[in-house]
Formats: structure tokens, sequence, C-alpha cells
């Protein structure tokens, strides 16, 4: 067993899980997370905790923010929005196809880095020597794609819940619109997009166990044998693994699990090829000898 807490850098924000490190902070509390610029202010979300599996590699809290972080964290924010505020008006000055998306600031090298998105590539030079100016410090703009604006915005899926990518999801891994077809999902653009305007991650989660299902399941249309009976397949429900067969005797429709369900002989030998039987002597014979086709 481990003890683990969560903590977010911005109210309603992404999740970050921490080892306590014998702290004992409440919700609500300020504390002190480690990063590649130093130790950051954050909100605990989650009150230490006991968990059943042992968790390792997890960041080790810093200890309860004092007076001098809290002050110096304020600072920062300050600086971002004030940031935030002077890059939008640059942009509209340069009259540039560009949206910031966020904006962070190390006050130990005094550099700003500001997220942009945009329909196409930007010349953004003019721009930077501008902010660099009015910031006095030193700029950097990035531009981001669609998934990741909305992992810095954060927001509401489709689901009713928070977005994967801006609670736990770590990594962005492909997803097309195969995978929507394979689980019976509407086709539609407004229907498997997420609030990026990309196919929504979480059609990857069950892909997988619908294409093993789909391996081992009579396809629709095959006649097959049930345990209630003849019938012909006429659906699949994969999340309870069972096949919906449509009976010959009376038409009546029932579920039956895929292991219990098999296809007729013909069926089996078309898709797995003609069984072979074994010869007295314990040689495999398959339709018969060549000395038996010539006699």
């Amino acid at each position: 067993m481990g003890m683990i807490m969560a903590v977010s850098f911005t109210r309603y924000g992404r999740l970050y899980y921490l080892d306590p490190g014998g702290h004992t902070p409440k919700v609500g509390d300020k504390v002190l997370v480690p990063t590649d610029s130093g130790p950051e202010v954050a909100e605990c979300v989650w009150a230490p905790q006991w968990v059943s599996e042992e968790i390792d590699g997890l960041p080790i809290c810093a200890g309860i923010a004092q007076d001098e972080h809290l002050t110096r964290d304020e600072s920062n924010r300050r600086r971002r929005a004030e940031a935030r505020s002077v890059a939008k008006r640059l942009i509209k000055r340069h009259t540039l196809p560009m949206k910031v998306v966020g904006v962070d600031y190390l006050d130990k090298d005094n550099v700003y880095t500001v997220y942009f998105s945009a329909p196409h590539r930007v010349d953004f030079r003019a721009l930077v020597r501008d902010l660099a100016r009015n910031l006095r410090a030193r700029v950097e703009l990035r531009q981001i794609g669609p998934r990741d604006e909305a992992r810095l915005q954060g927001g509401i899926g489709p689901c009713g819940r928070d977005l994967c990518c801006a609670t736990f999801l770590k990594d962005f891994e492909p997803v097309s619109v195969r995978m929507a077809k394979d689980q019976d999902l509407p086709v539609n653009p407004l229907r498997i997009a997420g609030a990026c305007g990309r196919l929504m991650c979480c059609l990857k989660y069950e892909h997988p166990l619908y294409v093993e299902f789909r391996a081992s399941a009579p396809r629709v249309g095959l006649a097959v044998d049930t345990p209630e009976g003849a019938g012909t397949v006429v659906g699949h429900n994969v999340p309870s693994d069972s096949v919906i067969v449509r009976l010959n005797d009376g038409g009546r429709r029932c579920a039956c699990s895929k292991a219990s369900v098999c296809g007729p002989r013909k069926a089996h030998d078309a898709a797995y090829g003609t069984a072979k039987a074994a010869s007295p002597t314990g040689s495999p014979v398959a339709g018969g000898t060549g000395a038996e086709e010539q006699a």
C-alpha cells in the first residue's frame, strides 16, 4: 500500500498526483510541487489517502507553501495575466490570425512563453520584438494544435465529464474513423468529435475489446446453433460478450453467450478447413490415401 494526494495549479484545472512525503495537507491548502523550474504553488484537491496498490515514481510534495511562496506565486499570476492582455492587444495591432491559449512565466530567467493557435504558419517575428519591448523580458511563442489547445483550456466533453486530456490523459494516441465503425457508432462528425473538433480520444479505449470480439464471434447472417435452438445471428453485444440470435422456431430473439453459440459443420469447415481423421494406425487420413484412390 502507499499514500497519494492530488493537486491542481488552477481552479478546476488538471489534476497532478503526488507522494505526500510525510506532509498532511487538507483540501484547499496551498502546497509546493517540484517542477523543472523549482517548487511551484498548487492547491490540494485530494487530501493524502491510502491506496491499495504501490505507486512508484510520483513526485514528492515539497511541503506546505509559506508566505514568501504565496507572494511569489501571486506576483507570477499577475505577470501572466498582464502578458496575456499585452499579447492580445499586439496581435490585434499586427492583424495576425492568432489566438492566445496560455502564458507561462519563469521569474528566475525572466522568460515568457506564449502558447497560441492559428489556422496556418504565422510570421510572428515583429510581434515577438514588440512583446519583448513591452514586457521587458525574453519572449518565446509556440504554436499548438487543436488537441493541446483543448488540454490547456479545459472544459466538459460530450459525456458530461471533464475532458480526458485536461485531467488524466498524458499522451495523445492516433484515433481513426475505423474505430468508430468497428464499435457501430454513427460516423457523424458532430457525434464522435470532442471539444477540440477532432475525433474523441475515448474511441480508442474500448476498441481492442471490439477487435478481439469480432475475431472470434460469428458474423451477422450466419446460421448457428444455440442452447435455445437453431437460428440466425442478427447482432452483437460486445460489452456483455454475447450474440443476438433470431430463432428459426417462432422468430423470437435471444441473447446467448458467445461461447455457447456454434455454427453448422459446413460453416466451421469453411472457416478452419476440413478436419483430418486419424487412421487406426495413427497416421492422419484426409479423404483417403493415393493408393486407395488408384484402387
